[in-house]
């Protein structure tokens, strides 16, 4: 299975556009809001080349109801940014010998997702337009991580306050938006936004919680996160993660963040 979903990665980012439009420039950022190129300015992503692809890993906690214990949890993910993609595969060990596999993807303008036991034994796939907007969502909130892919033409902006943008991105056949939060530094620090949840696929406020800024290819991004949706009853945090290694444009260049975490 891990050798599937490495050769299905790769794959992934070898369908990517790999030509670059040269180096990121200040008039770029200067035509985003201005919440955007404060938070651009404080990533440094003047002069950095576009990302094309990403390779990267985490390591965290997850759990799958409120009040539910956390489980260990390691993943790899593979992004494209032409055409936007993503396949992320996590593995939780729920017991010695035990464990279970969630496999999300956007490619092709449709999202899935894909939950095994023991690598396995395959639950129902989950697709539709629901996954389809929910999966782009978090494409475009995991933007994040290779912050030269906010300047896609595929993303409208709407600047909300002093702080805070909405990103919305247009595929021919879905869109989703979030809502970008910066603080007085320029850090972004929240990614909201209303997401389908549940078999019920009602929306719901999502969000992801982000810090620990370190350097990457130049780029300063966040290396610790939180993702939670807020419910009725109350907030539901059920991933504790952090990034534990990074590689764009398949360079070879690998910049680690495991003793630094």
């Amino acid at each position: 299975m891990i050798h599937n979903i490495h050769h299905d990665g790769l794959a992934l980012l070898q369908q990517a556009d790999q030509e670059q439009s040269g180096l990121i420039t200040e008039d770029q950022v200067l035509a985003l809001p201005a919440p955007v190129q404060r938070y651009l300015a404080y990533a440094q992503v003047i002069g950095k080349d576009p990302v094309c692809t990403v390779r990267l890993s985490q390591k965290g906690y997850m759990r799958q109801q409120p009040g539910q214990k956390w489980i260990p949890l390691v993943a790899e993910q593979y992004f494209s940014t032409t055409p936007q993609a993503f396949l992320w595969h996590g593995t939780m060990r729920l017991f010695p010998f035990f464990w279970m596999t969630g496999t999300d993807r956007f490619s092709g303008r449709h999202g899935t997702m894909r939950i095994k036991l023991l690598s396995v034994i395959p639950m129902p796939l989950a697709s539709g337009p629901k996954m389809d907007q929910g999966e782009l969502q978090r494409y475009l909130g995991e933007i994040i991580w290779f912050p030269t892919a906010w300047f896609s033409d595929a993303i409208d902006w709407q600047i909300i306050d002093d702080h805070s943008a909405q990103a919305t991105l247009h595929e021919p056949v879905v869109t989703g938006s979030v809502v970008l939060h910066m603080n007085e530094q320029g850090q972004l620090t929240l990614v909201t936004a209303q997401r389908y949840m549940g078999k019920e696929g009602l929306l719901t406020p999502w969000s992801i919680q982000l810090g620990k800024y370190r350097e990457a290819g130049g780029m300063l991004i966040p290396t610790i996160f939180e993702v939670t949706w807020h419910l009725a009853s109350g907030d539901f945090t059920l991933f504790r993660g952090q990034i534990t290694e990074i590689e764009y444009n398949q360079s070879g260049k690998v910049t680690s963040f495991e003793e630094a975490a």
